[in-house]
């Protein structure tokens, strides 16, 4: 009797870590479902589309976007591996609160940047005002100004909000390069300069190329930013398809052009460090003294850490305050912007329980899957964040039509009325690609939790006749709710700015915050968007603050692993989440080669 009895306990085992694994996998058809449907959709265009495409749309549209993608590639990758640089190798006043601070930009997202600079820049905006003032002139045509709408406008905009992405990664990296390296090199006389050349620029590849693939992400995935800086980008061009022209097969047909290049972007930062290895020295590393500096040294480093502060987030957050005082001081606060605070932080709620409860359904059934099925699980389901906002809008479209009908149908034949589009209709397409969008934000992060459990809990909980489930949440989400509080957090944020979906999801006459914000700057009312724009920033702060407090507890026992490992956990920590923190991914991987 007991041999059967532990027979029957081994199969309730296995069977309960067998529904964690079905589960994942439904999780994942769920993602999988808007990119499969976007195939179907392209499929039923007849094509005639095309050749107006190719002759009129494309070469200008595919122009400015790969021009775009250079210049802030270009612009992200410089500004975020020189300030990584500068805050890493060298000391000097201020370099604390620099730490933190250089993030700050991450809050403004893209579209509230240019929708704050148009009203900054415009000839009668406060910049060219004032320098009339100053050298007497009287008509704005007198002063000749850099017109923002342009591609220089649009790719300097792009790079001051993104270039926290390549700073993050790559500060991380430096930091967790052994002092006996920079050592070596100076003492067969390399220069500072030449250190940073040669040894750390080399070892620090992974993180700048995850950094900038995410940034070019980013800006492949805008909508508002580029249509209103005159830009038109693929993204823009699926929009006006679609909406303008009312060719939703057109639409999906440019989605998987536009889904073709991010994953182009995705597979040439993989292969450009195919090949790439380090292997550090089996102690733990120590970190590298920086060094001081002083006088106008300093005083020129002070300077170059305060200028992306003050352009990526002081000029235009200080702009939205006075703007939105101005406006609550002359009108009040509007009902409207109450209503679509609830509606912006009401979708976002939901969709949170939900990114985090699928998030953490993933990330367990990874852990318990050994070899390379639990390898796969977490980056299948977490695709969607690599897809576009507008292609990931249309891909929803079929499936949740079809759900819409055959629910449509049953009630119909159960009770005789017809409740209409009850998925599309009501917003909840909005949470399903809230969802899809940001599961890998939450992925990511509870994965970076459960990193940080030693397995030997889970054999000891095992061994003691508890279920998988059962050390799921007696055991694991105890100590994983810092994990999942962050998470849970960043998701939100990210949820409440989110523009590309929510403009082609949303029911009709039904606003966010960014949907406001959009419908205002189109219309050129820049006054009375203010007060949205200066919530979603308000909203964006909290979880950069987070990240910032993170960022400055890098682990440094990573030295184990090899470069192409190393990047491999910052991959993890940025290719995956928008802002989940890398230095959790970085440690949860340190304690593994610890381990």
């Amino acid at each position: 009797m007991t041999w059967l009895r532990s027979i029957g306990q081994r199969y309730l085992d296995d069977s309960a870590a067998g529904g964690w694994l079905v589960a994942a996998a439904f999780v994942a058809l769920l993602v999988a479902a808007p990119i499969l449907s976007l195939i179907a959709i392209a499929a039923r265009g007849s094509g005639d589309l095309w050749p107006h495409l190719v002759a009129y749309v494309f070469p200008n549209t595919l122009r400015q976007t790969v021009l775009l993608l250079a210049g802030v590639g270009v612009l992200v990758t410089a500004l975020g591996t020189g300030l990584a640089w500068l805050l890493t190798a060298y000391d000097f006043p201020g370099r604390r609160i620099f730490d933190w601070a250089l993030l700050l930009p991450l809050a403004i997202p893209t579209y509230i940047m240019a929708f704050a600079y148009l009203d900054i820049l415009h000839p009668i905006g406060p910049v060219q005002s004032g320098l009339r003032a100053l050298f007497g002139l009287s008509s704005p045509r007198d002063l000749w100004f850099p017109d923002v709408r342009s591609m220089g406008g649009c790719i300097l905009l792009f790079g001051f909000v993104l270039y926290p992405y390549v700073f993050l990664s790559t500060r991380a990296m430096f930091l967790m390069q052994a002092a006996s390296l920079m050592e070596v090199s100076r003492t067969l006389g390399a220069s500072r300069t030449r250190v940073f050349f040669s040894v750390a620029l080399p070892l620090a590849r992974p993180a700048i190329a995850v950094g900038t693939s995410l940034a070019l992400m980013e800006a492949l995935n805008d909508i508002g930013a580029s249509e209103f800086l005159g830009v038109q980008t693929l993204s823009v061009s699926i929009y006006v398809t679609w909406i303008n022209r009312s060719n939703l097969p057109g639409a999906a047909q440019i989605a998987i052009l536009l889904l073709a290049i991010v994953i182009g972007l995705i597979a040439m930062e993989r292969w450009a460090r195919r090949h790439q290895r380090y292997v550090g020295a089996s102690q733990r590393a120590r970190r590298a003294a920086p060094q001081q500096l002083q006088g106008w040294r300093a005083g020129v480093a002070i300077a170059m850490a305060s200028f992306p502060i003050l352009f990526g987030f002081l000029m235009p957050a200080s702009y939205l305050l006075a703007e939105a005082v101005k406006r609550v001081r002359f009108a009040g606060l509007s009902t409207d912007i109450l209503r679509e605070i609830a509606n912006t932080v009401g979708l976002a709620a939901v969709a949170t329980v939900c990114a985090v409860g699928l998030g953490l359904v993933v990330t367990y059934a990874g852990r318990l899957a050994r070899g390379p099925l639990g390898q796969t699980i977490v980056p299948a389901a977490s695709i969607g964040y690599a897809v576009p906002g507008t292609v990931l809008a249309i891909g929803l479209l079929t499936p949740l039509a079809a759900l819409d009908n055959a629910f449509s149908a049953l009630v119909e034949t159960v009770l005789g009325v017809s409740p209409g589009l009850v998925i599309t209709g009501s917003g909840l397409a909005l949470i399903y690609a809230y969802s899809v969008r940001f599961l890998a934000i939450s992925a990511g992060g509870i994965e970076a939790g459960f990193g940080k459990i030693s397995p030997s809990l889970d054999m000891a909980a095992r061994t003691l006749g508890t279920s998988p489930t059962g050390t799921l949440f007696r055991v694991h989400l105890p100590l994983i709710r810092p994990a999942l509080g962050a998470a849970a957090l960043l998701v939100f944020v990210d949820c409440m700015k989110e523009l590309p979906a929510t403009l082609l999801l949303r029911p009709l006459n039904f606003e966010t915050l960014a949907t406001h914000l959009y419908g205002e700057a189109a219309r050129g009312t820049y006054e009375d968007g203010s007060i949205a724009a200066l919530c979603i920033v308000l909203f964006g702060l909290v979880p950069v603050t987070m990240l910032a407090r993170l960022s400055r507890r890098p682990s440094m026992a990573a030295e184990h692993v090899s470069d192409r490992a190393a990047g491999d956990a910052v991959a993890d920590a940025m290719m995956v989440p928008e802002l989940v923190a890398t230095a959790p991914a970085v440690e949860a991987a340190s304690n593994e080669a610890r381990a």
